[in-house]
């Protein structure tokens, strides 16, 4: 919402929210609705958009709602498959670092759980961290440091490589991820590719 009110307010582009897609749909005399949200873990956002569809459940024939990209573990295994294929082969003292949103929710645990099936798929020197959650980035930089890395290639595990991935992650400030792993004395590269580039993720969205 505040991405839609920002874009109104600036731009002067109006987007629907989710409540105000259904009251268009409903009002145009459609019986059947599928939303398919865009969210990376179950969390407080998702909630939300069950909240808001559960308003209209009577309001159609069928209106059902997909889950986020990553619910039952064989989306983890998919997702890793997927972001295997996108990173860059490591050598042993090279690691590629995902930094996730983290969230206050329960669902904040997906996380860690992703970091997991990397290592369980084998998927070596693959580590996940979070802006607002756990593992935070001192949790990242202790298996890094256990696994004598030397270069760290830095991912944004989001959407879209917004805000904090240009900033929190990728910025010259000295508070971002690029800027205090410097400081440990690691070699630093940085990608500024967002999950939805990726046509695999893309294809996991829409499966849902």
């Amino acid at each position: 919402q505040i991405i839609i009110d920002k874009l109104r307010d600036r731009d002067n582009i109006i987007v629907d929210n989710t409540t105000d897609a259904l009251l268009k749909l409903r009002n145009e005399g459609y019986s059947e609705v599928y939303i398919q949200p865009l969210h990376v873990i179950n969390g407080a956002e998702y909630d939300e958009v069950v909240a808001e569809a559960e308003v209209f459940e009577e309001e159609f024939d069928k209106i059902v709602l997909g889950r986020p990209l990553l619910t039952s573990i064989e989306d983890y295994r998919k997702v890793v498959e997927a972001l295997s294929e996108q990173i860059p082969e490591r050598g042993e003292n090279e690691a590629v670092v995902f930094m996730g949103h983290g969230t206050h929710h329960d669902a904040n645990a997906a996380y860690a759980c992703l970091d997991y099936v990397f290592a369980d798929e084998g998927v070596n020197n693959v580590f996940i961290g979070t802006v607002e959650g756990f593992p935070e980035l001192d949790t990242v930089i202790k298996k890094l440091e256990e696994s004598n890395i030397e270069k760290v290639t830095l991912y944004p595990l989001m959407l879209v490589a917004g805000d904090h991935a240009q900033n929190d992650m990728a910025g010259d400030e000295e508070d971002s991820w690029k800027m205090l792993l410097k400081g440990k004395g690691y070699e630093v590269e940085t990608v500024l590719r967002g999950l939805g580039e990726f046509s695999k993720i893309q294809d996991l969205y829409i499966e849902h």
